[in-house]
């Protein structure tokens, strides 16, 4: 029997002997990083469905946008432990961590009689790195202060969890006492800090942040700005947290400094809330964007959900396009004078016809594979895993195939 938090369960448990125990384990990481290859597949194809456009999309696109939220999340859930080493793992970082983190049911909120938002169901979990993203002033910094219940909504209600704890990225350099030498400022005590419930040695911690030994000893009034903001992220990820929370984080950063800020959020066990404008920052953090509507137009007062920010492009995109001034008048002098499409075929119309059945069934075929998949009964069969896996993958490729002939017919329709 051995905890192993890099296993979907986090605990191997094998009948025999030694040999046998390692072939299990390697048997079983196999099948997982097989699952994330499915993963990564899966939610690429469901990105690029959703990037075909309005018309592809149908009355189908909110249930889409949910399903690949939800591949998101399985697949942080899966690459992180993947990304799990042998040595040095935290137990303690996992031990009673609460499933949600913040439950958000209905929550609206009004600025001068304004709507900053309404309607808003929402649930951080640990896996969670959601973005915010929106002009100024349209009320993201608003939407963190109810979530983090710094300030009541007008509707609706949050719920926190008891172990909540939430830690703030601030660029206050301010803070920092220029005099104290690197070691004191994080360490004023000993030569240990303490890192996700164990002790390590304060060189070793600050070599992570890209301090080479010759500044140990050098007052932190001498080190560069860029320098004096890895020691705040330094001093930021030994503080007890489950829930990080940035605001334009990467302003005035270096690239060294933006680079060890993204490994910190990578590897942090807990929630991630962003707000930023940095769209390559965001690209590579978060796995889920909440966008607010743009003022003016059809979507104002609302906060639309996106699997990525790719989807978010084609969604802004796509409004920016529909709601240009004259944008409708012109579609309807193109409908009206415009040349005829082509027709469906009457094969084709009854295979059309029949399509959304056929995808059902697939998609259902696909669900009952990825279940078993999931399920712990399961869990320490490695070659049973690797089946299913092959199956998986088969079953979702069949379900890729029907969607685009979906799109083929429906663009003829």
């Amino acid at each position: 029997l051995e905890l192993d938090p890099s296993l979907p369960e986090g605990i191997l448990s094998v009948p025999g002997d030694y040999a046998g125990y390692v072939e299990t384990k390697q048997q079983l990481r196999a099948a997982q990083e097989r699952r994330e290859l499915v993963l990564k597949n899966t939610l690429r194809r469901e990105t690029e469905w959703l990037r075909r456009g309005p018309k592809a999309r149908g009355t189908k696109q909110q249930a889409r946008i949910q399903r690949a939220g939800e591949l998101a999340e399985e697949l942080e859930q899966v690459g992180s432990r993947n990304r799990v080493r042998a040595v040095g793992i935290d137990f303690a970082a996992e031990e009673k961590r609460p499933k949600k983190l913040i439950e958000a049911e209905g929550i609206a909120k009004s600025l001068g009689g304004r709507p900053l938002f309404a309607g808003l169901d929402l649930i951080v979990t640990p896996q969670s790195r959601i973005g915010l993203l929106g002009p100024n002033g349209c009320g993201k910094s608003t939407l963190l202060r109810v979530l983090l219940g710094q300030e009541p909504p007008d509707a609706g209600r949050v719920r926190h969890a008891e172990a909540l704890r939430v830690a703030y990225f601030e660029q206050n350099r301010e803070t920092l006492d220029p005099n104290l030498s690197l070691l004191q400022a994080l360490c004023p005590a000993g030569d240990h800090v303490e890192y996700r419930g164990n002790p390590v040695h304060v060189r070793g911690y600050l070599d992570r942040f890209l301090f080479n030994p010759a500044q140990m000893e050098m007052p932190v009034g001498r080190l560069s700005g860029g320098e004096q903001s890895r020691l705040l992220i330094a001093k930021l990820m030994l503080r007890p947290a489950n829930v990080l929370v940035l605001d334009e984080p990467t302003n005035d950063l270096d690239i060294a400094t933006l680079e060890v800020l993204q490994n910190c959020l990578a590897e942090f066990p807990g929630a991630v809330l962003l707000v930023s404008h940095d769209r390559y920052f965001l690209h590579e953090i978060a796995n889920r964007i909440l966008a607010f509507g743009p003022p003016g137009s059809s979507a104002a007062g609302q906060i639309v959900a996106f699997a990525s920010l790719e989807q978010w492009e084609d969604w802004h995109a796509t409004l920016e396009w529909n709601e240009a001034p004259g944008r409708a008048e012109a579609a309807a002098s193109k409908r009206e004078g415009g040349e005829k499409k082509k027709k469906l075929s009457y094969l084709e119309q009854r295979e059309f016809d029949g399509m959304e059945a056929m995808i059902h069934e697939a998609e259902a075929k696909a669900a009952a594979l990825r279940a078993e998949l999931e399920s712990p009964a399961n869990a320490s069969q490695a070659a049973l895993l690797l089946e299913l896996s092959e199956k998986l993958a088969a079953a979702e490729r069949e379900v890729e195939a029907l969607y685009r002939r979906w799109a083929e017919l429906e663009a003829k329709a």
